[in-house]
């Protein structure tokens, strides 16, 4: 049975860089308040007339470079966005279309910060069963356009950021490497709890003009309810996967969180008794950019030398839905 591959990674975000004090002219916020908080000092937004199909593209582009490979070898798309340029058709297709891939399925996944890992299981599935070869996996966000910059809005606001990134994944022969499994999981119960309730297809219209006067088209999050699921969800998830393939947390080399918020990823760590140099942490420079955090931080992490054959590399992320999962590759 054929065994998925990290071929090439990628990663692009915006040139205009959103600092704290940035925010400071746009709602009652501090950088301190900020950095306590979520750890965040930065992020990137997009300019206008920028689209995450774009963003995607470049991310692509470089995870094919890497690889070795051009964009015609690439046999499916698996794309993680809660952010699609349009209500439909999903971005997968814009960026097939860029990369002039007339003919390859591309697959739309709406997993929120779960994006990329629920992709990943997606494509790794494929190739195991020799579905496909080469997959191109990318998760990207436009967070910045659907935001509350206002004072009523900066809890949230503050927190998200824009961004794309891309693994190119292949078929290999050596046992020795690869995904070792996925795990993912999801409970609805919380859905409530991290949501954006407009615009809803239950509802004529879709979006009125109450719900913008209310702001339910901006998101709304249960911060507590949150963070106490990410702390208690991530970690077990890792167990879950350590478990599964009789390994523990001392063989973990490399830990790449979901860039959701630094206290988050902290306790993440502290419960699994790691230190500083096995944990991979970007969100300070772009904050939240929710399905592509996982990508942009492993692309980042590689090209830093951080990542060497035969290290054990777990990937984790909770979200919205609520969902969450790891991964465990053998790089």
């Amino acid at each position: 049975m054929p065994r998925t591959i990290f071929a090439g990674t990628g990663y692009y975000v915006p040139d205009r860089v959103v600092t704290n004090r940035d925010l400071t002219q746009l709602m009652d916020t501090s950088d301190e308040w900020i950095v306590e908080r979520t750890g965040i000092q930065e992020r990137r937004w997009v300019d206008p007339g920028m689209t995450s199909a774009e963003m995607a593209r470049r991310a692509s582009l470089m995870a094919l470079e890497e690889a070795g490979l051009e964009a015609s070898a690439v046999d499916a798309i698996v794309l993680a966005t809660l952010t699609p340029d349009v209500f439909f058709p999903g971005t997968g297709v814009f960026l097939q279309r860029a990369l002039g891939l007339e003919g390859v399925p591309a697959l739309d996944i709406r997993a929120q910060c779960s994006g990329f890992v629920y992709g990943l299981s997606v494509a790794d599935a494929w190739i195991r069963c020799g579905q496909f070869r080469t997959i191109l996996l990318v998760g990207v966000e436009i967070q910045s356009t659907g935001l509350d910059v206002s004072t009523q809005g900066r809890d949230l606001a503050v927190l998200f950021g824009d961004g794309a990134g891309a693994a190119v994944l292949t078929a290999g022969e050596d046992a020795g490497r690869g995904v070792l499994s996925t795990h993912i999981h999801a409970d609805g119960r919380f859905a409530e709890s991290l949501w954006a309730e407009a615009s809803s297809s239950k509802k004529n219209p879709r979006i009125s003009a109450d719900d913008i006067a209310a702001g339910r088209h901006y998101p709304r999050m249960e911060g507590k309810e949150v963070f106490k699921h990410a702390v208690t969800r991530m970690p077990e998830a890792i167990h879950e996967a350590l478990a599964a393939n009789d390994l523990t947390t001392s063989d973990i080399d490399l830990l790449v969180p979901h860039q959701a918020n630094l206290r988050i990823s902290q306790m993440v760590q502290k419960r699994l008794g790691l230190e500083d140099r096995q944990v991979v942490n970007n969100i300070e420079r772009y904050g939240n950019t929710t399905a592509a955090t996982i990508p942009i931080a492993l692309a980042e992490a590689i090209r830093e030398g951080r990542l060497k054959r035969g290290d054990l590399l777990a990937l984790v992320a909770f979200g919205s839905g609520f969902t969450w999962g790891s991964a465990l590759v053998r790089w």
